[in-house]
């Protein structure tokens, strides 16, 4: 994240551009910095829309998460309409092709002219002067003809069409067997609803003035306080930017709400940034807790976490920076209750951040899944006798799940598993809780909940 700020610089500056619309420039700059630095379109997207007007916003949301969520299947056109490996392609004009394709086959409403002269013109800012006929001609081939891609097997199908490396929709397979990887396949390339929860800076109103402005908003059936909202304007934008409102998954929601402290139980967040669950916790248990830590190990993660606590005045939040795959920086038996949501390969929240898939590699989740263990047997030891210990993640895959609490049950003979406090739907045959996207229109978590005797 810190390579991530330094290479944003100002934005602004650079969405300034006769030749090409401020929307694809900062598309284009968005999806560059991800494919170099392997940023996040979460962490990119609000810095540059910040700096466009609402049309141009909406338009550089669409295309960036469009041409994330189906690079696989444009690039596989591309190499249809070229004869050529995208690998073989200048990364610039790549893009400029991917915008391009993502605009024709996917937003009716834009004219292929533009679509195609606008794609032109971002090779040419690029200074790929010598691709513009290049790109020209693929773009316009692409409007002419109809364009039939060959599959070797259905799963090849599948991974083309919803855009997933196969490796990945195979270990989906294996776990989940084929009909439910391929639900979650297409599940993980549909625009998730858009969730927000109350804070302490809500009132009575909010809800209200929202409604009477012409948003459509539901309460949510999974978690209370929770809300989904249909559209989207300056208010409600502004209401997330003080603070007034929260934007948080519901099955992320779900975790605080597993957690359920009693009045003067003493908690720990052990990985708490960026600080959603935290302020959640905080904020529904109206400060009753006799000790609330937070923490994390990384720096500009502290400081994110610093920020959310201040913006929705739980500001009463302990904030501790430590390593916790090593040690934690108090004494033995300290906490009634311990929440380790721990970093994970996040492959439940594909809806939400579709470049995960293809940062990801298998060997990434032996690597994960012995992190997860050292964090929850650091954390254990902060546990008081009879409290209990709380292991979250957003992750669907059973080696960072069910078989890190296998691990850590086997390893520690004085913690026993019990029934995670959430809603009997989401309960799974092992006594652990699972959201699953095409089941529950949610992202992907995994809950455990333990007692130590």
């Amino acid at each position: 994240m810190d390579k991530l700020n330094s290479s944003i610089q100002n934005p602004k500056s650079k969405i300034q551009n006769r030749n090409v619309s401020p929307a694809r420039l900062a598309a284009f700059e968005i999806l560059q910095k991800i494919e170099m630095d392997k940023a996040f379109s979460s962490a990119l997207l609000p810095i540059y829309e910040e700096k466009l007007q609402a049309k141009d916003r909406a338009l550089c949301h669409a295309l960036v998460l469009g041409v994330l969520r189906n690079q696989i299947y444009l690039d596989r056109l591309i190499e249809k309409l070229t004869t050529k490996k995208t690998t073989k392609f200048d990364l610039a004009v790549l893009l400029a092709l991917r915008i391009g394709l993502y605009q024709l086959i996917f937003l009716d409403k834009i004219p292929a002219h533009a679509a195609i002269n606008e794609s032109v013109n971002l090779v040419q800012r690029a200074k790929k002067t010598s691709a513009k006929n290049l790109v020209n001609a693929i773009l316009r081939r692409a409007t002419r003809e109809k364009i039939e891609l060959e599959f070797a097997d259905e799963t090849e199908k599948i991974c083309v069409e919803s855009s997933h490396p196969r490796w990945l929709f195979e270990r989906w397979i294996r776990e989940f067997g084929f009909e439910e990887a391929k639900k979650l396949a297409v599940s993980s390339n549909e625009t998730p609803d858009l969730v927000f929860r109350l804070t302490a800076k809500s009132d009575a109103k909010t809800i209200e003035t929202l409604k009477k402005i012409g948003l459509e908003i539901i309460e949510s059936e999974i978690v209370p306080n929770a809300w989904k909202v249909f559209g989207s304007n300056e208010i409600l934008r502004l209401y997330a930017d003080e603070g007034k409102i929260y934007f948080q998954d519901e099955a992320s929601q779900l975790v605080a709400q597993a957690v359920a402290l009693k009045a003067g139980e003493s908690f720990l967040d052990v990985c708490a940034a960026p600080g959603s669950k935290i302020t959640q916790i905080q904020d529904s248990n109206f400060r009753i807790q006799e000790l609330t830590i937070a923490g994390d190990y990384f720096e500009h993660r502290i400081r994110i976490l610093q920020a959310n606590c201040r913006k929705q005045a739980t500001d009463s939040i302990n904030i501790v920076r430590y390593d916790a795959e090593n040690a934690l920086p108090f004494a033995d038996e300290s906490f009634d209750v311990v929440l380790v949501d721990a970093p994970c390969s996040g492959t439940g929240t594909i809806r939400h951040n579709p470049e995960i898939r293809y940062f990801l590699s298998e060997k990434d989740f032996a690597d994960l899944s012995a992190k997860q263990l050292k964090i929850l047997q650091t954390a254990s030891k902060v546990l008081k006798k009879n409290g209990r210990l709380v292991y979250s993640t957003c992750s669907l895959e059973n080696e960072e799940n069910e078989g890190v609490m296998e691990k850590f049950l086997a390893s520690n003979k004085n913690f026993t598993k019990v029934t995670p406090k959430v809603t009997n739907i989401f309960l799974t045959n092992e006594g652990f809780a699972r959201t699953f996207p095409p089941r529950d229109k949610t992202d992907g978590f995994f809950i455990a909940e333990m007692i130590k005797r």
